[in-house]
């Protein structure tokens, strides 16, 4: 099997196609949730769909029982009204009863599902076979899908990134500063309105490819992902609907191929939402700017940049100093200054002679740089912010780490090129 054959081959290219479609819908979708912080609205929307779908494929089975090729539009049909149901509840509760808006979501999305369960559960002994399709829903059925879904998920798809690409600018308005976005004449209500019926409908539709439960996870996961590589809104929607075509795609691939692979059954409809959360959980670990592991590197070069300037202060403020007398100074460990000293002697700050470590003539230029900037800072606190002298070392201790060339120009022009600090102490000159 090639990886051509999972476009081309009549059995594969109906899932992969349509869940890759289905993915780019769903994604555009969840842009807009995610920014809004309304997530749980799509959680909550795609397991109110399932009560009408129990209901509607149970009617569609008692009077069209020899058609069931076309029961997927008695599937349609009973979630939309049943999720449409779902957010007048909601609305409801919001606007007549003043609920919070995560508790009318929660209870919209236990309500709903476990009526669905009940009716499931009823429908299970009268209609076992149709309660069988109807099970299968919760977690989709991509792999029985035809070139008719190819063509309804490209419709939806397409339909979808038309209406952002036509309506992106007062789309933007209307997201991140509503009332400018109505004072320049946007009809934002009209705008929402539409949002969210293209919402319903890939919520709805995609139903068939994930699933009730899954769905919720499919339209936020790439979204989240994105969100981490930019900030700006044109490309987290192109970010995004990469990330759910890629979802869609190696969702398909893994289930087809662990499944032959295992010997064991791997759904579609769960490897590619796993595949989803997957790429969000990599971006938030190891996005450039926004990753867990950049933050923590960003800040352990800052912790030693710190520490780095923090010995070179002390040499330069002590003269000569023994490894022993370094540490009982700084009160840091032996490993650890030992360290940075090693990390300061490649750099030609300090040099070690006779057991001592002394500065090198850079070393003494960037010491006193530091000393500078500290004593400044000292003196912009005493004497233009008018704090007591006692309590300007602290503050100064840590602002002469992230003080730049030109804050110090400009606090050297505020203090009119002071030359000694608040504790009388000789500022050192900038260095030429």
């Amino acid at each position: 099997m090639s990886f051509l054959d999972f476009f081309l081959d009549p059995v594969l290219r109906a899932p992969t196609w349509g869940t890759l479609l289905m993915c780019v819908a769903s994604s555009l979708m969840g842009v807009l949730l995610f920014l809004k912080k309304r997530s749980l609205l799509a959680e909550s929307l795609s397991h109110a769909t399932y009560p009408g779908v129990v209901i509607g494929v149970s009617c569609f089975a008692l009077l069209f029982p020899q058609h069931e090729e076309w029961s997927f539009a008695a599937v349609l049909a009973g979630a939309f009204l049943s999720s449409l149901a779902a957010l007048k509840v909601i609305d409801w509760l919001q606007a007549k009863r003043k609920v919070s808006s995560d508790a009318s979501l929660c209870f919209a999305l236990s309500l709903f599902f476990g009526a669905g369960i009940v009716a499931a559960s009823a429908m299970q002994g009268a209609l076992p076979a149709w309660y069988k399709q109807v099970q299968m829903l919760l977690f989709g059925q991509a792999a029985t899908m035809s070139d008719i879904h190819i063509a309804l998920y490209g419709c939806l798809a397409s339909v979808i990134s038309l209406f952002f690409w036509l309506v992106f600018r007062p789309l933007q308005g209307a997201l991140f500063d509503r009332d400018f976005a109505v004072s320049s004449g946007v009809k934002v209500a009209l705008l929402e309105r539409i949002v969210f019926w293209l919402l319903l409908l890939s919520l709805i539709v995609g139903i068939r490819s994930v699933g009730v439960v899954l769905m919720s996870g499919m339209v936020i996961a790439p979204a989240v992902a994105a969100r981490q590589f930019t900030d700006r809104l044109q490309k987290m929607f192109f970010l995004a609907a990469f990330f759910g075509a890629l979802s869609g795609l190696l969702g398909n691939i893994l289930s087809v191929a662990g499944s032959l692979a295992l010997q064991m059954t791997l759904p579609t409809g769960p490897m590619i939402v796993l595949v989803g959360g997957a790429f969000a959980l990599f971006a938030l670990a190891f996005a450039p700017k926004r990753g867990w592991a950049f933050r923590k590197g960003r800040i352990w070069a800052f912790r030693l940049r710190c520490l780095e300037e923090n010995i070179l202060k002390a040499i330069w403020k002590k003269g000569p100093l023994a490894l022993r007398s370094l540490r009982e100074a700084l009160r840091i460990s032996s490993f650890s200054l030992y360290l940075v000293l090693k990390r300061l002697l490649r750099q030609g700050w300090v040099v070690f002679e006779g057991g001592f470590y002394r500065l090198s003539p850079d070393g003494s230029q960037k010491a006193a740089s530091i000393v500078r900037l500290h004593r400044l800072w000292e003196l912009y606190l005493a004497e233009t912010l008018k704090l007591q002298v006692e309590k300007v070392h602290k503050t100064a201790e840590e602002m002469e780490h992230i003080l730049t060339p030109d804050l110090e120009e400009r606090l050297t022009r505020l203090l009119s090129d002071p030359k000694v600090d608040p504790h009388h102490q000789p500022i050192p000159e900038r260095p030429r």
